[in-house]
């Protein structure tokens, strides 16, 4: 069966009574070289295990399946459960979980699933919960890298320089943690139903050290969010008022730190924001 021709995988989905939910975000994969293309770009071997995140029916598990050595995919949907077991009952190397990756313990998956393999996060990220998602892998630390496919807008904004419409506190958050590389654009034609935007598959390697030194990473990103909350306000203003700081005290920091007191938040790099830092607290 091949997963990217649309009449086949509309006469799958008829078969087994499945609709396409919009809360979910469903959009499926019609394009072959779409999900070639973003396995190839994992870096996978038989050494590794891949935590994918809402295979669909399982066009991009497949291809992962072919280059790794174990893939688990969490599918937060039930009603796709006998359209993966048809799809996917010839791979062995394939084990679906089914829950809320929201919810999930990932060391404990990862430590079942993945016993003596190279954890990795390869998959087609609903994009509605990009950031959060995003957010609670890079923060589990396990995972040696991630390539997703997301909305394009987001992916230019993780990995988004200072001074640009882009860059903001998620582009600190994504940099600081990971090199991020944008890959390649996919149109919306690639897909069934058609989004009203275009994706890019973006891969992001962690970093093995931070980079630059500061003394408290989390109160450096309580600045980062105090900054670019109220964007359009100067850093004093926005730092003073978000975090309760006198405003003089903290012009008086920007100025050690060598800053003009009405710079803006969208200008500063991560060294900056590490010095900012390191002189208030």
């Amino acid at each position: 069966m091949d997963l990217t021709n649309i009449d086949e995988v509309k006469a799958l989905l008829n078969r087994h009574g499945f609709r396409f939910s919009k809360s979910m975000g469903q959009n499926f994969l019609v394009a072959s070289w779409v999900p070639e293309d973003i396995a190839e770009s994992a870096g996978l071997d038989e050494n590794t295990g891949v935590l994918e995140i809402g295979p669909g029916i399982g066009c991009l598990t497949r291809e992962l399946s072919e280059r790794a050595g174990k893939v688990l995919s969490v599918e937060l949907d039930r009603s796709l459960e006998k359209v993966l077991a048809e799809t996917l009952a010839d791979r062995d190397n394939v084990k679906i979980h089914f829950g809320d990756i929201l919810k999930q313990d990932l060391p404990k998956l990862v430590n079942e699933h993945f016993e003596g393999l190279r954890p990795v996060v390869c998959a087609n990220l609903p994009y509605n919960v990009t950031s959060p998602v995003l957010t609670k892998l890079i923060n589990s630390g396990l995972f040696d890298s991630i390539t997703v496919m997301v909305q394009r807008e987001v992916a230019k904004r993780m990995c988004a320089l200072p001074n640009t419409a882009d860059y903001g506190a998620f582009s600190v958050f994504i940099q600081w943690h990971t090199e991020a590389k944008l890959l390649f654009d996919v149109p919306a034609g690639c897909f069934i139903p058609q989004p009203k935007v275009t994706s890019s598959v973006i891969r992001l390697d962690r970093r093995k050290t931070a980079p630059c030194a500061v003394k408290d990473e989390d109160k450096m990103f309580a600045i980062v969010r105090a900054a670019f909350n109220q964007r359009r306000k100067t850093l004093v203003n926005a730092l003073s008022s978000q975090l309760k700081l006198d405003k003089q005290y903290v012009e008086n920091v920007l100025a050690e730190c060598g800053f003009d007191p009405k710079i803006r938040g969208e200008v500063l790099n991560l060294t900056d924001f590490a010095a900012i830092s390191d002189k208030i607290y």
